[in-house]
């Protein structure tokens, strides 16, 4: 047996403003940004929230070429330079983890609105400092860009899960890795934030989180690191809910891989491509139920699109964003508990 979803959707709200556009600055021509973020940006429906106006780089020819690939008005050679840009708006991340913070106060200091790659910061107090420049600016919005949140078939986990279609969700597997070992990748730098914990283990500690609706008591971690890079290459690690588990290995020196599985007393829901949910095919879950197995298809759409189309209707209807950046503070909470975890040997209470 199986069905067939689409996303959800726009809200009556947003319709009264379907004439205005968030304008976009993307802060550095990373990967993530040339690959993915922008091209979502560009497709229908969510181009008719947001129009991206301005791209910068430290390296003016890298933001000409990319400004030029995306047809985007205007390329700078400097983040300040974007920042003082007076059509810019709203302004996108994707810089190594060590500079989250500091652009993302910066941008707030300059009046625009941030939405800031995951993870937040390299810490807890470095993304509680985030939290209060965000006070300061209550007229600004704040987010992490965790993507995956926003995709139907999470939607559609969520509620499965909460309607206790499952019964009652007792424990979380999930496993995410790809190899990586080039000296130049960020991913490799420690003092860049890289490291399999920082880069992809921070999803299935968000995930977990999201579908128990809850923090983890305590914490459990185990940590392989690179002789030479130094950063972290095999994690594994134990959260404990008050209703359940959940157990994670992420690695950047594995085959490429993800998947994850939610059990509960009476059923399990499985993701086929729970993280990087690819934007030019359908997603296809999992449902069993009392030894009943539905197929479930999701319609083709771009999480990527999804998460700037959200943020830019929080924006123009002056409403909450889908996820406070407190969420993020709390992400990094137990982040930080696996990390010391693994120094300690020990479990690891969380408050």
């Amino acid at each position: 047996m199986g069905s067939r979803l689409s996303p959800r959707p726009m809200a009556a709200a947003w319709m009264s403003n379907m004439d205005k556009q968030v304008r976009w600055g993307i802060m550095s021509t990373a990967i993530i940004a040339r690959e993915a973020v922008i091209p979502a940006m560009l497709k229908e429906p969510y181009r008719q929230s947001a129009v991206i106006t301005a791209i910068a780089s430290r390296e003016l020819a890298k933001a000409q070429a990319t400004a030029e690939r995306f047809g985007i008005p205007q390329a700078y050679g400097s983040y300040e330079e974007l920042l003082a840009d007076e059509q810019v708006d709203a302004v996108y991340i994707p810089l190594p983890n060590h500079l989250h913070v500091p652009y993302a106060i910066q941008s707030l200091e300059a009046g625009k609105h941030v939405l800031c790659e995951k993870p937040i910061g390299l810490s807890v107090a470095e993304a509680e400092e985030l939290v209060e420049a965000g006070r300061r600016h209550p007229q600004l919005r704040l987010m992490e860009a965790f993507m995956y949140r926003h995709h139907p078939q999470w939607q559609w986990a969520r509620q499965v899960i909460g309607e206790g279609r499952i019964g009652t969700l007792r424990t979380i597997h999930s496993f995410f890795s790809y190899y990586d070992v080039d000296p130049h990748s960020i991913h490799n730098h420690v003092e860049w934030g890289g490291g399999g914990l920082m880069d992809i283990g921070c999803y299935p500690i968000s995930l977990s989180r999201f579908l128990f609706q809850d923090e983890p008591r305590r914490v459990v971690g185990i940590l392989e690191h690179d002789p030479k890079f130094r950063v972290d290459t095999l994690t594994s690690g134990i959260m404990e809910f008050a209703a359940g588990t959940a157990t994670f290995t992420c690695s950047t020196q594995l085959t490429d891989y993800q998947r994850i599985i939610a059990y509960g007393t009476k059923g399990r829901v499985e993701i086929e491509i729970p993280f990087n949910a690819p934007a030019e095919q359908p997603c296809r879950a999992t449902l069993e139920v009392e030894g009943a197995v539905e197929d479930v298809e999701f319609d083709i759409c771009d999480q990527y699109g999804i998460q700037a189309d959200l943020f830019s209707r929080a924006i123009l209807d002056d409403t909450p964003v889908p996820t406070p950046i407190e969420d993020a503070v709390a992400n990094m909470r137990v982040i930080e508990a696996i990390v010391r975890s693994g120094r300690e040997q020990n479990w690891v209470e969380l408050a």
